[in-house]
């Protein structure tokens, strides 16, 4: 397994490890509810240093760029950032991103999935425009710092006024003499950033974090809590709600697909199959009867026709109940349809909800 910068530190934390993409990642620490709720009420850490930064730069870069995701790159200025798909010539996604303008039209850092950055950057290599592309993943550790008393921390521990800086945009700083760009991006749906960190100082950033946060309750959050987080907030994650098969439109990306401002890879299919007629919606659900929805688990109709399946599911901590994400057929996703989810063999009554499952 692939070990980040902060491994021995979560060791010496207690961590329990697990392998995670083939990356040797804490799973949690305390307590799955514990982490999870102090994110909501708090601040946590996360290591996410296993993601993947793609350097993307030279006269070609936003070309490439314009090119590969379905974003318009050309409207991002230094220091801004945008959400954004890696479209596939089959009309399905390679991934979903994160594209950061450093200087435009000339340097652009793309964030990746951990588990898709080969991938990823073998498909940007093989279709790219003339652009200076390099990965620079093992250059970098990254920490996202989250929860309603995340900028305090952050603005204690930086050295910059990160309260101040705008939803997707990103700063240049210093860390120990360490670089670190600080961008005020997230996966929990509360207020915080993400820190790219040059490597050798991921653990005394980490630390100082710990050290400097005790009186705003930080806490280290592990990959459990992270993915509770998320689907409270009905965000995607690659290989459950997105795949290379995935229509994005279906999967309610639309707002990040701008075919009228450019061409990009699939354009043709991607935009046809919304403009033929889509045939399923992604939702969220919650049950109306006892147990726990899991991805691949088939939801059906009340005259026993399947209608679906489930993504991504899990007890939301928040709303202590359970809840759920799932593509279901058109004439069934309207809000308020009740269905019967199969667990194991058991039909269970679940409902259309409206999304995010908590407001923020």
């Amino acid at each position: 397994m692939k070990k980040t910068p902060l491994a021995e530190t979560h060791e010496k934390l207690g961590a329990r490890m697990v392998d995670f993409a083939g990356w040797y990642m804490p799973v949690q620490y305390i307590g799955l509810r514990e982490e999870h709720n102090n994110v909501r009420t708090n601040v946590g850490l996360f290591d996410v240093s296993h993601m993947g930064e793609v350097r993307v730069k030279g006269p070609k870069a936003l070309e490439t760029l314009e090119w590969l995701t379905t974003n318009d790159v050309s409207k991002l200025n230094d220091g801004e950032a945008q959400y954004s798909l890696l479209p596939n010539d089959q009309g399905g996604l390679v991934d979903d991103i994160i594209v950061y303008c450093l200087k435009k039209n000339e340097d652009y850092l793309v964030c990746v999935n951990a588990s898709n950055k080969d991938k990823d950057f073998a498909w940007m290599t093989k279709h790219n425009k003339g652009a200076d592309m390099t990965d620079e993943s093992d250059l970098w550790g990254q920490i996202a710092i989250q929860g309603p008393k995340a900028l305090e921390l952050c603005d204690r521990v930086l050295g910059m006024k990160v309260g101040e800086m705008k939803p997707f945009t990103v700063q240049h700083g210093q860390f120990q003499n360490h670089k670190i760009m600080v961008a005020t991006t997230g996966y929990t749906g509360e207020k915080g950033c993400e820190v790219f960190v040059e490597a050798g100082g991921t653990a005394a950033l980490w630390m100082a974090l710990l050290d400097q946060g005790k009186d705003l309750g930080v806490m280290p959050i592990g990959l459990g809590a992270r993915d509770t987080l998320r689907t409270e907030m009905k965000y995607s994650l690659y290989g459950h709600e997105i795949d290379d098969t995935t229509n994005p439109y279906e999967a309610g990306l639309g707002w990040v697909i701008k075919p009228a401002k450019k061409d990009f890879m699939g354009k043709s299919l991607i935009v046809g199959k919304k403009e033929a007629g889509l045939s399923r919606n992604l939702v969220g659900f919650k049950m109306l009867e006892k147990g726990i929805p899991r991805q691949g688990y088939s939801l059906f109709s009340f005259d026993n026709k399947e209608i679906g399946k489930v993504t991504s599911g899990t007890h939301s901590p928040t709303l202590d109940e359970p809840i759920g994400i799932a593509y279901i057929d058109l004439a069934h996703a309207k809000e308020g349809t009740e269905f019967l989810l199969d667990i194991r063999g058991r039909k269970v009554k679940a409902v259309v909800v409206k999304t995010p499952f908590v407001q923020k």
